[in-house]
């Protein structure tokens, strides 16, 4: 009799050890799934044209050329001088480091070199021999797009201010069929400004279109006509002259209330400017190693500031875009960089400054809502199991993930009472400890139960 009781025991046992062991395995399968597979949502909002990345980054590229020439920056990178090489050799480098001022108040090292074994059939990129090279092989444009570009608009720049002119309009003029390789390069190229033109004047014009002008769709009309034949941009060309007139009297267009001057408006829309801003601020990550700041960090971003008359920024702004940037680039490297980490966490304090600034504009305020959002679900997932998720090797880490997760939290709860902050900040904490003891005891109980039942089957 005891020897059946004992078998049917024994069954009933091992299947509830193989139950509880395929649903921790399950579970645990899942949450590590959920965590290599993690993606951030784009707070920046998508285009309602198909502009890509590389025609956004090279539209950036000529932004950035125009804003230095336009304040008196070179114009041409083949008129670097050897004396100019030679000052940007290691003792320029070491100069940068030392002077680094937007790194340390990031709390980003200088980088550490590693070895030339990178990847296989990967090139190293050759050292620039100055920053508005670095800019140009850091954005991925070519020599001869380069060269193009500078031709271009060293003749508009030194009669007019960059954030007087229609760059796309400007460029189309500028350039004919005969400076490109060949007919099809120059057709793509043409096309890529005239979509410039219809997404920043007519899908996400700063100024809302008024139903009762007919320039946007004489504007619709060209560029429609020229997806078939290719617009003849000669100066003294019919076609041409009735282009600029359309343009110009979209893009000088002042707000009702006053608040937007009649100068030119073009890139300043949301979410056109974020997004070609976005690929200026890439120029700050090594092409060789996406986890690294730039040694020329203070440099670079000098320029790429010059950009702001156009694109419409300020400050703020760039505070919020460089965050995102930063904070992207360390959840998209499997978080192998600290340093990143940091800095997000160092920026986020500078926004929580300019939060009340943001949230004046409908589209910054979305815009940070949605910056914070992802920041705080990813920092909550890992908070809410610190004990799985945090170990020796990365407890360093902690003290930034919960300083992001709190300051996100204060911001997105608004708070209006003074010292409401802190009971946020303390109600978060207390939440995380206690749902990280739930989950440790519960994986401590499944173990334990493992070792009983382990043991009970070794002795049966």
């Amino acid at each position: 009799m005891l020897c059946p009781l004992r078998n049917r025991t024994s069954r009933k046992v091992k299947r509830q050890y193989h139950h509880r062991k395929t649903t921790t395995t399950t579970k645990v399968a899942r949450a590590m799934h959920n965590d290599s597979t993690e993606t951030l949502s784009c707070p920046l909002g998508e285009l309602a044209t198909n502009l890509s990345d590389s025609e956004l980054r090279e539209t950036a590229y000529e932004i950035l050329v125009g804003a230095c020439l336009s304040s008196g920056g070179k114009t041409s990178n083949n008129n670097v001088s050897e004396s100019e090489k030679a000052a940007s050799t290691p003792h320029t480098s070491l100069k940068s480091r030392a002077a680094s001022t937007v790194k340390k108040a990031l709390g980003l090292r200088s980088r550490r070199k590693k070895s030339s074994g990178g990847k296989p059939g990967s090139e190293r990129v050759k050292k620039a021999s100055s920053i508005e090279e670095t800019l140009r092989v850091q954005l991925r444009v070519s020599e001869q797009m380069d060269s193009r570009v500078r031709k271009a608009l060293s003749n508009v720049a030194a009669n007019q201010k960059i954030e007087s002119m229609v760059l796309p309009l400007e460029m189309l003029q500028q350039l004919e069929p005969t400076d490109f390789p060949n007919q099809k390069e120059y057709e793509v190229w043409q096309r890529r400004n005239l979509k410039l033109l219809e997404a920043g004047l007519l899908l996400h014009p700063l100024i809302p279109l008024n139903n009762e002008d007919t320039a946007p769709q004489r504007l619709r009309d060209v560029i429609d006509g020229a997806s078939e034949n290719p617009l003849d941009t000669a100066k003294d060309n019919e076609s041409m002259q009735t282009l600029r007139s359309i343009v110009m009297s979209l893009a000088c267009r002042t707000s009702d209330d006053g608040s937007v001057p009649g100068t030119s408006h073009w890139a300043d829309g949301f979410p056109l400017n974020l997004k070609i801003y976005q690929m200026l601020l890439e120029a700050c990550f090594d092409l060789n190693d996406e986890t690294s700041v730039i040694e020329e960090l203070d440099e670079v971003l000098e320029r790429i500031k010059k950009t702001w008359l156009v694109l419409g920024l300020n400050q703020t702004l760039h505070n919020l875009c460089f965050l995102l940037m930063l904070f992207k680039r360390y959840t998209s490297t499997d978080h192998a960089e600290g340093d990143l980490l940091n800095a997000s966490d160092n920026l986020l304090s500078k926004v929580e400054n300019d939060a009340k600034e943001l949230k004046e504009d409908a589209n910054h305020a979305k815009m940070l809502s949605s910056t914070l959002s992802s920041i705080s679900g990813w920092a909550e997932t890992r908070l809410a199991n610190y004990h799985s998720c945090f170990s020796s090797d990365n407890t360093g880490s902690m003290a930034c993930v919960v300083s992001m997760a709190v300051r996100s939290a204060k911001m997105m709860a608004g708070y209006d009472v003074e010292g409401q902050e802190n009971d946020v900040g303390y109600e978060r904490v207390d939440g995380y400890i206690k749902s990280s003891l739930r989950a440790a005891f519960a994986q401590a109980s499944s173990q334990c139960f493992s070792i009983i039942i382990y043991i009970v089957l070794a002795y049966e």
